[in-house]
């Protein structure tokens, strides 16, 4: 299975959880998990409390940590100005997995499924979904 997200670049964080939920439903999986991957070298795929106070939190860490106005060696190769999306992607994740437990997402009770878009520009990401029952 496969979904696609339109999303704005610059941290942009994206609550996946109803649209995962649906599928896991969906596939009538009651005992298993659920395997997330984006693809792209510039996005990342995580679980927190999708709160507005901690997603602007997130994105002033990223920012302290891969700040988006430094001249990255990777502008110069390839003369676009992403270099810090590929890195905070490469400090971050590209997959998930959580288990099924009786037919849900085993996730904590504030805990969701986000997608982040580090990209300099808006994109539209797809999420590859590996529902599997585990015996």
């Amino acid at each position: 299975m496969k979904i696609s997200i339109s999303t704005q670049g610059h941290n942009d964080i994206i609550n996946l959880t109803p649209e995962i939920e649906k599928l896991v439903k969906k596939s009538g999986v009651k005992e298993g998990m659920v395997y997330l991957f984006v693809t792209g070298s510039t996005a990342a795929l995580t679980t927190l409390e999708y709160e507005s106070g901690l997603i602007e939190d997130l994105q002033m860490v990223l920012e302290k940590i891969v700040p988006e106005g430094v001249d990255y060696k990777h502008h110069q190769r390839w003369s676009d100005h992403n270099g810090a999306a590929h890195l905070r992607a490469a400090l971050m994740k590209p997959d998930l997995i959580i288990p099924i437990e009786n037919g849900e997402l085993t996730l904590g009770t504030w805990q969701q499924v986000v997608l982040i878009d580090f990209d300099e520009r808006p994109r539209t990401r797809e999420i590859i979904i590996k529902v599997s029952k585990v015996d």
